[in-house]
């Protein structure tokens, strides 16, 4: 992570400032300035409160090819709150027992973009447009441990709100498996906390940390400008366990796609399982 201060920017010098990182994207799904779409703007106060930024989670994950970097500016910050919380996910999976590293490292979970599915609700059009985007965006499986594709080193990559299930277990397993994992950006020795200033700019590796936006600011306004670092596709470093895979036949759970609450409705049940050979 790396922080500038007193960047009184343009719209048009931010852009070329990110740019300098690599190619940016625009967000599917969240509200950005007409001319400038790379530019997301997420504003808020106690008439329009944040959409779930408030649970610890990496940008995008439900994409194919999730982001390497996110770019925050802060453009009106709160006379209070409205800090933001980063974890280190490569500090969580050093922190690790060896047996659970290892246990971990040879799985996968199913991400979909189900904190943003609350968007489309209630209208006949929503429900037609939410079709398109499940086309477009189609659930990806990510390693539970990626490699870090520059520095080499293993960390924790699954988030409430995008990761549905872990593959190859039932749905109880898969429960424990991520409220387990779901902790461990919340151990205070992994984080750092950002206290906003004006014209403050924060770049931060998407791949490695997650982070978390409380909502102690509200009813205050708070407005931030993000941009994002397009990255390439997760891998881990384990190879696949050997095994024949067959049909269970277990209790179907409720259509928790949702955006749902921290430790609620966050896995669907997987109808696989792998048997050891």
């Amino acid at each position: 992570m790396i922080i500038f201060r007193n960047q009184n920017l343009t719209q048009e010098e931010y852009i070329k400032f990110g740019k300098q990182f690599g190619e940016l994207t625009v967000h599917p799904f969240a509200t950005s300035l007409p001319d400038h779409p790379e530019i997301i703007v997420l504003d808020n106060d106690g008439n329009n409160p944040p959409l779930s930024t408030d649970q610890w989670h990496s940008d995008e994950m439900f994409r194919e090819e999730p982001p390497a970097a996110t770019i925050i500016r802060s453009t009106i910050t709160p006379s209070i709150g409205g800090d933001t919380l980063l974890a280190s996910m490569t500090a969580a999976f050093d922190g690790l027992n060896p047996a659970l590293k290892n246990f971990y490292a040879n799985l996968e979970a199913v991400n979909d973009f189900k904190v943003f599915r609350a968007l489309y609700e209630g209208t006949y059009e929503g429900r037609k447009k939410l079709v398109e985007m499940e086309e477009l965006f189609p659930n990806v499986s990510h390693p539970v441990v990626r490699i870090h594709p520059v520095n080499k080193r293993p960390l924790i990559y699954v988030s409430p709100q995008t990761t549905k299930y872990i593959e190859g277990v039932r749905d109880f397993e898969s429960e424990q498996i991520l409220n387990m994992l779901y902790q461990l950006p919340e151990i205070p020795e992994y984080q750092y906390r950002v206290r906003w200033e004006p014209n403050m700019i924060i770049i931060w590796d998407n791949r490695s940390t997650q982070h978390y936006a409380p909502r102690d600011y509200l009813p205050h306004r708070r407005r931030m400008e993000r941009l994002t670092v397009k990255g390439g596709k997760p891998f881990g470093s384990k190879k696949k366990m050997k095994g024949s895979v067959f049909k269970m036949n277990i209790r179907g759970t409720d259509r928790a796609e949702k955006t749902g609450s921290h430790r609620k409705n966050l896995t669907r049940p997987s109808t696989n399982m792998t048997k050891n050979r």
